[in-house]
């Protein structure tokens, strides 16, 4: 898993996509499948990287405050679409409006790292990888 995640943040990187922003996506989509492990890894990494602890504790409600800047509300926006994966007509207007803030590399970059997130978070749960 450690190769596609660094081949991820090389593509995020190129795109203007930062390592913090990719984890704040990494650790919403995390919090919506409920893995107790991806949740404890990312949200260490992302302070580690400078998030602040407090926006972790309110990326849940994302939406309900301004503390997250158009980039991030995009990525957490576009993240939780393909894990949500709403009705066709919601999932274009999330796309659309993601690419609009983020451009077509962030974009892609953004929808590579929720896709594989949802892939490990699967392999996680199901193997039930303990939190250390």
């Amino acid at each position: 898993m450690s190769g596609v995640s660094k081949l991820i943040a090389a593509s995020a990187a190129e795109a203007g996509i930062s390592e913090q922003l990719l984890e704040l996506v990494n650790y919403r989509v995390s919090q919506i499948n409920g893995c107790a492990y991806c949740l404890d890894i990312h949200h260490a990494k992302a302070v580690r990287l400078g998030e602040d602890p407090r926006r972790l504790a309110v990326v849940q409600e994302w939406q309900e405050t301004e503390i997250f800047d158009d980039a991030e509300s995009a990525a957490l926006e576009l993240a939780e679409c393909i894990t949500l994966i709403p009705e066709p007509a919601e999932r274009a207007e999330v796309e659309d409006c993601a690419r609009a803030v983020l451009g077509d590399a962030g974009y892609a970059a953004v929808a590579w790292a929720a896709i594989a997130m949802n892939a490990f978070n699967r392999v996680s749960i199901t193997s039930h990888h303990p939190v250390r």
